[in-house]
């Protein structure tokens, strides 16, 4: 249950002051009959909330597929740079988060929403869920490169191990500057970085292609994005 301004100004409608004005002068109407205070309580579920006679119908999470650009924060604020938030515009945009974070130059698929229970599914390690990348490598990638991710490999320092579950590695193209994809199972700080600076290569090029069941729909330009579609969701 929550106060019916709340209730429209969550939706859209105005702020709460302005859907207060609107209350008042009789334009928003609760299962037929006229709203008259502000702090009249709503099942958000179950009522029948109109405006001027449309229907208002209520949003508790949001999904947006964004195709996160090079050169912004994953971050829901800095005082620095600009935020994928600030990409979004959304009338929950103050309570929406990126889930997981890609390095400020990193591109690529970035679920942004205000869902804490569907993030914690996609971001806890004993979940085993699959981000795929593809990234340019400054170096030679060859098989025994491959055997090497697959065992799991050390990103860690001298004085402090820090190894990583086994990792899918795909040769794209072998060169001196070679072109792979990436698919691991967890979200340590610049893992994909690390885990080629631990075999001697350099990624030069770096984008997240997939988490789980949602792709990035390429269609999408960086800086772009769009609502989940239902099956999107349901899979998730």
């Amino acid at each position: 249950m929550i106060r019916l301004d709340k209730y429209l100004a969550d939706m859209g409608i105005g702020t709460r002051s302005a859907v207060k004005q609107m209350i008042r002068k009789g334009q928003v109407q609760v299962n037929q009959e006229t709203a008259a205070r502000p702090e009249l309580k709503i099942d958000e579920q179950n009522d029948k909330v109109q405006v001027n006679g449309q229907m208002i119908g209520y949003a508790a999470f949001e999904y947006y597929m964004l195709h996160k650009p090079a050169g912004v924060v994953s971050a829901t604020e800095d005082k620095r740079d600009k935020t994928v938030i600030d990409l979004i515009e959304s009338r929950k945009r103050k309570d929406l988060f990126p889930v997981g974070r890609l390095d400020k130059d990193t591109e690529g698929l970035l679920l942004i929403t205000n869902d804490g229970a569907l993030a914690h599914q996609l971001l806890a390690p004993k979940k085993h869920v699959d981000k795929v990348y593809y990234a340019k490598v400054h170096g030679w990638v060859t098989e025994d490169t491959v055997s090497q991710f697959a065992k799991g490999l050390n990103i860690g320092t001298d004085d402090a191990e820090e190894w990583t579950r086994p990792a899918k590695l795909v040769i794209v193209q072998a060169g001196d500057d070679s072109e792979i994809r990436l698919t691991i199972q967890e979200g340590k700080f610049h893992q994909v970085k690390r885990m080629f600076q631990a075999v001697g290569m350099e990624v030069t090029y770096l984008k997240r292609e997939s988490m789980g069941s949602l792709v990035l729909d390429e269609t999408l330009k960086p800086g772009e994005y769009r609502e989940l579609t239902t099956e999107e969701l349901e899979n998730l």
